[in-house]
């Protein structure tokens, strides 16, 4: 079934919107949700979570990319479990790719009142600059947290070749939000 149906059975209150959201996105959220969570039962539970943050989003919302809008409401939610799982205490085997890109985003202590939705417009602009296989690389490790393993067998890559592209990537972000003037 075409993603626009499925919103369409979404907006009618059908629950068949939510077994066509599992049929078709279900492996996608569980994949987001298990690398960053590495736990089998949280990430289902965020799976889940997911299918009820779209059938209490939908309607209003007419999500344009229905893949997208289902990814990043799972990716949302396992974040948000993580940080409720590792708040007392962080352990090396849970932490968030995230943390790589620490140095080059802005901390609200020195730059206040650039927002993250900001960041997010210069980090899409300085992508879409990027050539195609920096730019899946970079998606794949910072969005879908994919093991950088993971990513160097998707595109043929070594894993060094992998973390190489990723530690370039980052420095030429860095370069250009300062660039445009974000305080790092």
């Amino acid at each position: 079934m075409d993603d626009q149906r499925i919103i369409e059975l979404y907006f009618a209150r059908d629950e068949q919107a939510i077994r066509e959201t599992e049929n078709k996105y279900g492996k996608l959220c569980f994949q987001i949700a298990i690398n960053v969570l590495n736990a089998r039962e949280d990430a289902e539970e965020c799976v889940n979570d997911t299918y009820n943050g779209l059938w209490n989003t939908i309607p209003p919302t007419r999500p344009a990319n229905f893949r997208a809008f289902a990814a990043k409401i799972a990716r949302n939610l396992s974040l948000k479990r993580l940080e409720y799982l590792t708040r007392e205490k962080r352990s090396a085997e849970n932490t968030v790719p995230l943390d790589e890109l620490a140095d080059i985003l802005p901390d609200e202590r020195y730059a206040p009142g650039i927002g993250d939705e900001e960041v997010g417009k210069h980090i899409s602009a300085f992508l879409r600059m990027e050539k195609p296989d920096a730019r899946r690389v970079f998606v794949r490790r910072y969005f879908y947290f994919d093991p950088v393993a993971s990513i160097a067998e998707r595109y043929s890559f070594t894993t060094s070749k992998v973390k190489n592209m990723l530690f370039n990537t980052r420095k030429r972000l860095k370069d250009y939000l300062i660039k445009e003037g974000i305080e790092i």
